[in-house]
Protein backbone atom coordinates (compact mmCIF):
# COMPACT_ATOMS: atom_id res chain seq x y z
CA UNK A 1 0.00 0.00 0.00
CA UNK A 2 2.70 2.03 0.49
CA UNK A 3 2.96 2.81 -3.15
CA UNK A 4 -0.18 4.01 -3.47
CA UNK A 5 0.42 6.42 -0.75
CA UNK A 6 3.60 8.31 -1.04
CA UNK A 7 1.80 11.45 -0.61
CA UNK A 8 0.92 12.83 2.91
CA UNK A 9 -2.66 14.15 0.99
CA UNK A 10 -3.15 10.62 -1.04
CA UNK A 11 -2.75 9.00 2.20
CA UNK A 12 -5.82 11.36 3.81
CA UNK A 13 -7.91 11.33 0.61
CA UNK A 14 -7.45 7.04 0.71
CA UNK A 15 -8.23 6.84 4.16
CA UNK A 16 -11.46 9.39 3.63
CA UNK A 17 -12.35 7.13 1.16
CA UNK A 18 -11.82 4.20 3.22
CA UNK A 19 -13.88 5.10 5.94
CA UNK A 20 -16.91 6.12 3.71
CA UNK A 21 -16.67 3.09 2.18
CA UNK A 22 -16.28 1.05 5.59
CA UNK A 23 -19.62 3.15 6.92
CA UNK A 24 -21.39 2.13 4.00
CA UNK A 25 -20.19 -2.00 4.05
CA UNK A 26 -21.32 -1.84 7.53
CA UNK A 27 -24.62 -0.19 6.99
CA UNK A 28 -24.82 -2.83 3.95
CA UNK A 29 -24.65 -5.36 6.59
CA UNK A 30 -27.53 -4.17 9.22
CA UNK A 31 -29.54 -3.92 6.06
CA UNK A 32 -29.08 -7.61 5.22
CA UNK A 33 -29.76 -8.80 8.45
CA UNK A 34 -32.65 -6.45 9.35
CA UNK A 35 -34.06 -6.20 6.39
CA UNK A 36 -36.04 -3.03 4.38
CA UNK A 37 -38.60 -2.76 6.61
CA UNK A 38 -36.50 -1.95 9.91
CA UNK A 39 -33.39 0.40 7.83
CA UNK A 40 -34.88 2.42 4.76
CA UNK A 41 -37.74 5.21 4.95
CA UNK A 42 -39.53 4.26 2.17
CA UNK A 43 -43.16 2.69 1.98
CA UNK A 44 -46.09 1.16 0.43
CA UNK A 45 -47.20 4.75 -1.07
CA UNK A 46 -43.66 5.68 -1.55
CA UNK A 47 -41.48 2.49 -2.62
CA UNK A 48 -38.54 4.51 -4.44
CA UNK A 49 -36.20 6.37 -2.41
CA UNK A 50 -32.77 7.80 -2.52
CA UNK A 51 -31.40 4.30 -3.21
CA UNK A 52 -33.38 4.40 -6.95
CA UNK A 53 -32.06 8.37 -7.58
CA UNK A 54 -28.61 7.11 -6.62
CA UNK A 55 -28.78 4.28 -8.84
CA UNK A 56 -29.96 6.70 -11.34
CA UNK A 57 -27.27 9.15 -10.99
CA UNK A 58 -24.75 6.71 -11.79
CA UNK A 59 -25.92 4.62 -15.04
CA UNK A 60 -26.85 7.79 -16.36
CA UNK A 61 -23.60 8.95 -15.46
CA UNK A 62 -21.85 5.88 -16.95
CA UNK A 63 -24.15 6.48 -20.44
CA UNK A 64 -22.80 10.21 -20.61
CA UNK A 65 -19.39 9.36 -20.02
CA UNK A 66 -19.45 6.61 -23.06
CA UNK A 67 -21.38 8.97 -25.23
CA UNK A 68 -18.85 12.37 -24.53
CA UNK A 69 -15.91 9.61 -24.93
CA UNK A 70 -17.08 8.40 -28.05
CA UNK A 71 -16.66 11.79 -29.64
CA UNK A 72 -12.99 10.90 -30.04
CA UNK A 73 -12.44 7.36 -30.94
CA UNK A 74 -16.11 6.61 -32.75
CA UNK A 75 -16.59 9.93 -34.45
CA UNK A 76 -12.98 11.01 -34.56
CA UNK A 77 -12.57 14.42 -33.09
CA UNK A 78 -8.94 13.87 -32.59
CA UNK A 79 -8.88 16.16 -29.06
CA UNK A 80 -11.34 14.26 -27.24
CA UNK A 81 -8.86 10.95 -28.08
CA UNK A 82 -6.70 12.09 -24.51
CA UNK A 83 -9.72 11.23 -22.83
CA UNK A 84 -10.68 7.57 -24.21
CA UNK A 85 -9.35 5.00 -21.81
CA UNK A 86 -10.45 7.25 -18.73
CA UNK A 87 -13.75 8.17 -19.98
CA UNK A 88 -14.50 4.41 -20.15
CA UNK A 89 -12.90 3.23 -17.36
CA UNK A 90 -14.66 5.65 -15.24
CA UNK A 91 -17.84 4.73 -16.92
CA UNK A 92 -17.38 1.35 -15.97
CA UNK A 93 -17.10 1.70 -12.32
CA UNK A 94 -19.77 4.01 -12.29
CA UNK A 95 -22.32 1.35 -13.76
CA UNK A 96 -20.62 -1.13 -11.37
CA UNK A 97 -21.68 1.09 -8.52
CA UNK A 98 -25.14 1.54 -9.86
CA UNK A 99 -25.32 -2.07 -9.84
CA UNK A 100 -24.28 -2.31 -6.38
CA UNK A 101 -26.35 0.57 -5.16
CA UNK A 102 -29.98 -1.12 -6.31
CA UNK A 103 -28.88 -4.68 -5.68
CA UNK A 104 -29.02 -2.66 -1.90
CA UNK A 105 -32.68 -1.66 -2.52
CA UNK A 106 -33.58 -5.03 -3.22
CA UNK A 107 -34.93 -7.26 -1.20
CA UNK A 108 -33.64 -10.47 -2.92
CA UNK A 109 -30.92 -9.61 -5.33
CA UNK A 110 -29.51 -12.83 -5.90
CA UNK A 111 -32.85 -14.30 -6.21
CA UNK A 112 -33.44 -12.03 -8.81
CA UNK A 113 -30.39 -12.33 -10.61
CA UNK A 114 -31.35 -16.27 -11.18
CA UNK A 115 -34.78 -15.17 -11.67
CA UNK A 116 -33.87 -12.59 -14.39
CA UNK A 117 -32.26 -15.49 -16.97
CA UNK A 118 -34.49 -18.37 -15.95
CA UNK A 119 -37.98 -16.68 -16.22
CA UNK A 120 -37.61 -13.71 -18.19
CA UNK A 121 -40.78 -11.20 -18.90
CA UNK A 122 -40.01 -9.95 -22.30
CA UNK A 123 -42.76 -7.07 -21.92
CA UNK A 124 -40.96 -5.77 -18.48
CA UNK A 125 -38.99 -2.57 -18.70
CA UNK A 126 -36.82 -2.79 -15.91
CA UNK A 127 -36.30 -6.80 -17.56
CA UNK A 128 -34.89 -5.35 -20.49
CA UNK A 129 -33.28 -2.48 -18.00
CA UNK A 130 -31.14 -5.04 -16.52
CA UNK A 131 -30.51 -6.65 -19.85
CA UNK A 132 -29.18 -4.12 -21.63
CA UNK A 133 -27.21 -2.50 -18.76
CA UNK A 134 -25.58 -6.22 -18.99
CA UNK A 135 -25.01 -5.90 -22.83
CA UNK A 136 -23.66 -2.46 -22.45
CA UNK A 137 -21.49 -3.91 -19.79
CA UNK A 138 -19.55 -6.22 -21.35
CA UNK A 139 -19.11 -3.61 -24.57
CA UNK A 140 -17.33 -1.21 -22.17
CA UNK A 141 -15.03 -3.90 -21.09
CA UNK A 142 -14.05 -4.95 -24.11
CA UNK A 143 -13.32 -1.36 -25.55
CA UNK A 144 -11.33 -0.85 -22.63
CA UNK A 145 -9.51 -3.75 -23.52
CA UNK A 146 -8.77 -2.03 -26.76
CA UNK A 147 -8.19 0.84 -25.80
CA UNK A 148 -5.43 -0.24 -23.44
CA UNK A 149 -4.00 -2.41 -26.54
CA UNK A 150 -3.99 0.58 -28.74
CA UNK A 151 -6.01 -1.71 -30.94
CA UNK A 152 -7.98 1.07 -32.76
CA UNK A 153 -10.08 -0.64 -35.21
CA UNK A 154 -11.20 -2.58 -32.54
CA UNK A 155 -12.01 0.46 -29.89
CA UNK A 156 -14.11 2.05 -32.80
CA UNK A 157 -16.11 -1.36 -33.48
CA UNK A 158 -16.29 -2.18 -30.05
CA UNK A 159 -17.23 2.02 -29.38
CA UNK A 160 -19.73 1.78 -31.84
CA UNK A 161 -21.47 -1.13 -30.42
CA UNK A 162 -21.51 0.47 -26.82
CA UNK A 163 -22.53 3.75 -28.25
CA UNK A 164 -25.85 1.97 -29.39
CA UNK A 165 -25.78 -0.17 -25.94
CA UNK A 166 -25.87 2.94 -24.30
CA UNK A 167 -28.54 4.74 -26.32
CA UNK A 168 -30.75 2.08 -25.91
CA UNK A 169 -30.10 0.95 -22.35
CA UNK A 170 -30.48 4.78 -21.46
CA UNK A 171 -33.77 5.08 -23.50
CA UNK A 172 -34.96 1.77 -21.70
CA UNK A 173 -34.19 3.35 -18.42
CA UNK A 174 -35.96 6.58 -19.22
CA UNK A 175 -39.23 4.51 -20.24
CA UNK A 176 -39.00 2.44 -17.16
CA UNK A 177 -40.11 5.91 -15.58
CA UNK A 178 -42.07 7.07 -19.16
CA UNK A 179 -44.35 3.87 -19.02
CA UNK A 180 -45.95 4.24 -15.62
CA UNK A 181 -49.55 5.35 -16.63
CA UNK A 182 -50.19 5.28 -13.16
CA UNK A 183 -47.55 7.94 -12.36
CA UNK A 184 -48.86 11.20 -14.17
CA UNK A 185 -45.56 13.21 -13.56
CA UNK A 186 -43.72 10.68 -15.32
CA UNK A 187 -46.07 9.38 -18.01
CA UNK A 188 -45.26 10.26 -21.69
CA UNK A 189 -42.22 9.79 -24.03
CA UNK A 190 -40.65 12.66 -22.80
CA UNK A 191 -38.35 10.96 -20.12
CA UNK A 192 -36.00 9.13 -22.85
CA UNK A 193 -34.79 12.00 -24.36
CA UNK A 194 -34.57 14.19 -21.15
CA UNK A 195 -32.44 10.96 -19.59
CA UNK A 196 -30.28 10.98 -22.79
CA UNK A 197 -29.69 14.76 -22.76
CA UNK A 198 -28.92 14.97 -19.03
CA UNK A 199 -26.47 11.94 -19.73
CA UNK A 200 -24.35 14.08 -21.81
CA UNK A 201 -24.33 17.01 -19.25
CA UNK A 202 -23.40 14.45 -16.62
CA UNK A 203 -20.42 12.82 -18.83
CA UNK A 204 -18.79 16.19 -19.54
CA UNK A 205 -19.09 17.35 -15.82
CA UNK A 206 -17.09 14.13 -15.29
CA UNK A 207 -14.55 14.70 -17.48
CA UNK A 208 -13.89 17.87 -16.71
CA UNK A 209 -13.48 16.85 -12.98
CA UNK A 210 -10.68 13.85 -13.97
CA UNK A 211 -9.20 15.83 -16.74
CA UNK A 212 -8.31 18.49 -13.56
CA UNK A 213 -7.65 15.57 -11.21
CA UNK A 214 -4.91 14.24 -13.38
CA UNK A 215 -3.05 17.20 -15.57
CA UNK A 216 -3.70 19.43 -12.84
CA UNK A 217 -3.56 18.22 -9.46
CA UNK A 218 -1.34 15.47 -10.36
CA UNK A 219 0.59 17.23 -12.58
CA UNK A 220 0.52 14.57 -15.37
CA UNK A 221 2.58 16.61 -18.63
CA UNK A 222 0.29 18.08 -20.50
CA UNK A 223 -0.71 16.62 -23.67
CA UNK A 224 -0.06 18.79 -26.93
CA UNK A 225 -4.19 18.86 -27.77
CA UNK A 226 -4.61 19.76 -23.95
CA UNK A 227 -5.86 23.36 -24.49
CA UNK A 228 -8.10 22.50 -27.76
CA UNK A 229 -9.70 19.69 -25.96
CA UNK A 230 -10.72 21.67 -22.17
CA UNK A 231 -12.35 24.70 -25.19
CA UNK A 232 -13.98 22.17 -26.98
CA UNK A 233 -15.55 20.52 -23.83
CA UNK A 234 -16.13 23.77 -21.95
CA UNK A 235 -18.04 24.81 -25.17
CA UNK A 236 -20.07 21.00 -25.61
CA UNK A 237 -21.02 21.69 -22.16
CA UNK A 238 -22.61 25.32 -22.18
CA UNK A 239 -24.23 24.28 -25.35
CA UNK A 240 -25.81 20.79 -23.65
CA UNK A 241 -27.26 22.82 -20.66
CA UNK A 242 -28.68 25.37 -22.25
CA UNK A 243 -30.44 22.97 -24.09
CA UNK A 244 -30.87 20.79 -21.02
CA UNK A 245 -32.69 24.15 -19.52
CA UNK A 246 -34.82 24.25 -22.69
CA UNK A 247 -36.19 20.70 -21.89
CA UNK A 248 -36.49 21.33 -18.54
CA UNK A 249 -38.69 24.06 -19.25
CA UNK A 250 -40.62 22.25 -21.53
CA UNK A 251 -41.58 19.15 -19.06
CA UNK A 252 -42.97 21.95 -16.91
CA UNK A 253 -45.49 23.44 -18.98
CA UNK A 254 -47.69 20.48 -19.69
CA UNK A 255 -47.53 20.04 -15.44
CA UNK A 256 -48.89 23.25 -15.50
CA UNK A 257 -51.11 23.80 -18.83
CA UNK A 258 -54.80 23.02 -17.78
CA UNK A 259 -53.74 21.78 -14.44
CA UNK A 260 -53.99 18.01 -15.50
CA UNK A 261 -54.62 15.52 -12.20
CA UNK A 262 -51.95 14.57 -10.08
CA UNK A 263 -49.13 15.70 -12.63
CA UNK A 264 -50.55 19.36 -12.09
CA UNK A 265 -50.10 19.31 -8.61
CA UNK A 266 -46.30 16.80 -8.28
CA UNK A 267 -45.27 20.09 -10.27
CA UNK A 268 -46.46 22.42 -8.13
CA UNK A 269 -44.70 20.45 -5.44
CA UNK A 270 -41.50 21.09 -6.89
CA UNK A 271 -41.96 24.32 -7.77
CA UNK A 272 -43.22 25.87 -5.20
CA UNK A 273 -43.86 23.15 -2.42
CA UNK A 274 -41.94 20.81 -0.10
CA UNK A 275 -39.25 19.80 -3.28
CA UNK A 276 -39.00 23.75 -4.49
CA UNK A 277 -35.36 24.62 -2.40
CA UNK A 278 -34.24 21.39 -3.83
CA UNK A 279 -35.14 22.46 -7.50
CA UNK A 280 -34.86 26.49 -7.38
CA UNK A 281 -31.01 25.83 -5.75
CA UNK A 282 -29.67 23.02 -6.55
CA UNK A 283 -30.94 21.95 -9.87
CA UNK A 284 -31.20 26.01 -11.53
CA UNK A 285 -28.70 27.90 -9.65
CA UNK A 286 -26.01 25.43 -8.42
CA UNK A 287 -26.91 22.43 -11.35
CA UNK A 288 -27.14 24.78 -14.43
CA UNK A 289 -26.95 28.61 -14.61
CA UNK A 290 -24.10 28.78 -12.31
CA UNK A 291 -22.21 26.19 -14.68
CA UNK A 292 -23.34 28.25 -18.08
CA UNK A 293 -22.42 31.42 -16.89
CA UNK A 294 -18.98 30.29 -16.10
CA UNK A 295 -18.29 27.79 -19.10
CA UNK A 296 -19.82 31.19 -21.32
CA UNK A 297 -17.06 33.20 -19.87
CA UNK A 298 -13.90 32.77 -21.76
CA UNK A 299 -11.93 34.33 -18.97
CA UNK A 300 -13.23 31.34 -16.52
CA UNK A 301 -12.84 29.02 -19.40
CA UNK A 302 -9.58 28.09 -17.31
CA UNK A 303 -8.84 24.32 -16.09
CA UNK A 304 -9.96 25.49 -12.67
CA UNK A 305 -13.48 27.01 -13.89
CA UNK A 306 -14.41 24.13 -16.36
CA UNK A 307 -13.47 21.59 -13.67
CA UNK A 308 -15.82 23.96 -10.95
CA UNK A 309 -18.58 24.02 -13.65
CA UNK A 310 -18.61 20.05 -13.94
CA UNK A 311 -18.38 19.94 -10.14
CA UNK A 312 -21.73 22.14 -9.33
CA UNK A 313 -23.20 20.07 -12.34
CA UNK A 314 -22.40 17.13 -10.93
CA UNK A 315 -24.35 18.44 -7.91
CA UNK A 316 -27.14 19.37 -9.64
CA UNK A 317 -27.91 16.45 -11.60
CA UNK A 318 -28.01 14.68 -8.49
CA UNK A 319 -30.51 15.95 -6.78
CA UNK A 320 -32.44 16.50 -9.99
CA UNK A 321 -32.09 12.34 -9.82
CA UNK A 322 -33.58 12.49 -6.31
CA UNK A 323 -36.43 15.23 -7.52
CA UNK A 324 -38.02 13.24 -9.99
CA UNK A 325 -37.81 10.02 -8.42
CA UNK A 326 -39.60 11.27 -5.68
CA UNK A 327 -41.51 14.12 -7.00
CA UNK A 328 -43.10 11.55 -9.05
CA UNK A 329 -44.80 9.62 -6.16
CA UNK A 330 -45.74 12.07 -3.78
CA UNK A 331 -49.03 12.79 -4.54
CA UNK A 332 -51.34 10.18 -3.37
CA UNK A 333 -52.12 7.53 -5.83
CA UNK A 334 -55.60 6.31 -3.17
CA UNK A 335 -57.60 8.07 -0.78
CA UNK A 336 -56.73 7.56 2.66
CA UNK A 337 -53.04 7.24 2.54
CA UNK A 338 -51.09 7.20 5.92
CA UNK A 339 -49.02 10.63 5.93
CA UNK A 340 -50.76 12.56 3.58
CA UNK A 341 -50.32 16.19 4.58
CA UNK A 342 -51.49 19.23 2.57
CA UNK A 343 -52.69 16.98 0.07
CA UNK A 344 -48.92 15.18 -0.72
CA UNK A 345 -46.95 12.16 1.18
CA UNK A 346 -42.96 13.12 2.34
CA UNK A 347 -40.52 10.82 2.30
CA UNK A 348 -36.85 11.79 3.72
CA UNK A 349 -34.07 9.23 3.70
CA UNK A 350 -33.20 7.05 6.62
CA UNK A 351 -29.55 6.89 8.22
CA UNK A 352 -29.65 3.80 6.66
CA UNK A 353 -29.99 4.86 3.09
CA UNK A 354 -27.99 7.66 3.42
CA UNK A 355 -25.06 4.93 4.72
CA UNK A 356 -25.38 3.24 1.18
CA UNK A 357 -25.24 6.38 -0.89
CA UNK A 358 -22.07 7.71 1.10
CA UNK A 359 -20.28 4.15 0.80
CA UNK A 360 -21.56 3.58 -2.84
CA UNK A 361 -19.83 7.27 -3.58
CA UNK A 362 -16.30 6.63 -1.85
CA UNK A 363 -16.35 3.32 -3.32
CA UNK A 364 -16.85 4.82 -6.74
CA UNK A 365 -14.44 7.32 -6.67
CA UNK A 366 -11.95 4.88 -4.57
CA UNK A 367 -11.73 2.05 -7.34
CA UNK A 368 -11.38 5.09 -9.77
CA UNK A 369 -8.04 6.44 -7.95
CA UNK A 370 -6.65 3.42 -7.50
CA UNK A 371 -7.13 2.93 -11.11
CA UNK A 372 -4.83 5.83 -11.78
CA UNK A 373 -2.27 4.13 -10.41
CA UNK A 374 -2.84 1.08 -11.52
CA UNK A 375 -3.34 1.47 -15.08
CA UNK A 376 -1.88 3.80 -17.54
CA UNK A 377 -4.43 5.66 -19.09
CA UNK A 378 -2.58 8.12 -20.95
CA UNK A 379 -2.93 8.28 -24.82
CA UNK A 380 -0.33 9.07 -26.53
CA UNK A 381 -0.30 12.47 -28.87
CA UNK A 382 -0.21 11.45 -32.73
Amino acid sequence: MASFTKKPGELLWFSLLGLGMLIGAGTALMVLTKGHAHMYNVSREIPWGILISTYVFFVVSSTGLCLVSSLGHVFGIEQFELIGRRAILLSIITLLTGFGTIAMEINHPIRMAIYVLLTPNFESPIWWMGTLYGVYLVLLIGEFFFLMKNHHKGAMTMGILGFIAAVTAHSNLGGVFGLLEARPYWHGSFLPLYFILSALVSGGALISIIVYYNYQFRKIPLPARYPQFLNTLAKLQALFLMILIFFIVWKIIPGLYGRPPEKYEATMAVLTGPMAFNFWVFEVLIGMIAPVLILLNKKCRTPFGVMVAGALCTVGIFFMRYDLVIAGQIVPMREGSDGVVNGLLSYTPSLAEYGIVLGAMATCMFLYTLAEKVFDLEMKDH
